[in-house]
């Protein structure tokens, strides 16, 4: 089994080598339900996902759109916690022990945990790196400390209007890869363009050495295909959540109860990442 502190590195390294882009899809721990996140933790990995992003349920998501904000609400409403959230990573790792696991979230469920039990857990779990949207690296040189104890990366966020000295600042501080924002504003929104992407990832390159993923407003083939030809990593939440929501709702209109609506976001989830997937650099 590859340790965790090893496991991101390795999947790019490895990606790298054969030319190929990662992708990385985000989802909300405890949606469609508690029960099947592992499940589609599984069936994304098999549909192309390199590394998950697993979405920590927080009641004020200042960052999130509609979209991951109703994913959050639906979670929070089961019962889904930090404690959940470790629960579904062990689980995941029962069957898989390579695909690297993110957690990202925000940092009031962290400090009510304690950072040094949050990290010491995260760890146990098989996570292999956390981003919280709201600690900036200015405040996060204890953080950033118990987690390297226990081998977990630090991942922060870039945007178009991180100065140069912010992106120094990531540039020492982050591990594993450093998730650029492509957009001003929340996620799924606006408009990506793609040609301001690599201008922006030209800039943050001159000072990050780790791969550089691209997330916020990717919602279709075309859009990720477009941003792999710049990125080491394309990063899709929201319309992956929309599917999942749209195969739930047609689902509970068939009369299927919980269980079964879950089993068909699963399988929407899956064979839309597929395509995703299928659009991406194949590489070698």
């Amino acid at each position: 089994m590859t340790s965790s502190n090893q496991r991101l590195a390795a999947t790019f390294e490895r990606l790298g080598s054969a030319g190929r882009t990662a992708l990385i899809p985000y989802i909300a721990a405890g949606d469609p339900s508690l029960a099947s996140t592992p499940a589609l933790m599984h069936a994304l990995v098999g549909a192309g996902a390199d590394v998950i992003e697993l979405g920590v349920p927080f009641s004020d998501p200042m960052a999130d759109g509609p979209v991951i904000q109703r994913a959050a609400e639906r979670a929070i409403a089961r019962g889904a916690g930090l404690r959940q959230v470790f629960d579904m990573v062990r689980s995941f790792r029962q069957k898989d022990a390579q695909t690297p696991v993110v957690l990202m979230g925000y940092a009031n469920p962290i400090e009510h945990m304690g950072q040094a039990a949050f990290a010491s857990a995260a760890a146990q779990a098989g996570v292999d790196g956390v981003l919280v949207v709201d600690y900036p690296p200015e405040e996060t040189v204890e953080f950033a400390a118990e987690l390297a104890r226990v081998r977990v990366d630090p991942i922060f966020l870039l945007a178009p209007t991180s100065t140069e000295d912010r992106i120094r600042k990531i540039a020492e501080a982050a591990r594993g890869y450093v998730y650029y924002v492509s957009l001003k504003g929340v996620t799924g929104a606006g408009h990506l363009d793609v040609d301001d992407v690599a201008r922006q990832l030209a800039r943050i390159r001159k000072h990050v050495t780790i791969p550089v993923g691209v997330g916020f407003g990717i919602r279709d083939a075309q859009s990720a295909s477009r941003v792999a030809g710049c990125a080491d990593a394309v990063v899709i939440g929201s319309k992956l959540i929309e599917t999942m929501e749209t195969a739930v709702a047609q689902a509970q209109q068939a009369g299927a109860d919980e269980e079964g609506a879950a089993g068909k976001a699963i399988e929407a989830a899956a064979a839309w990442l597929a395509e995703i997937r299928q659009a991406l650099p194949q590489g070698s």
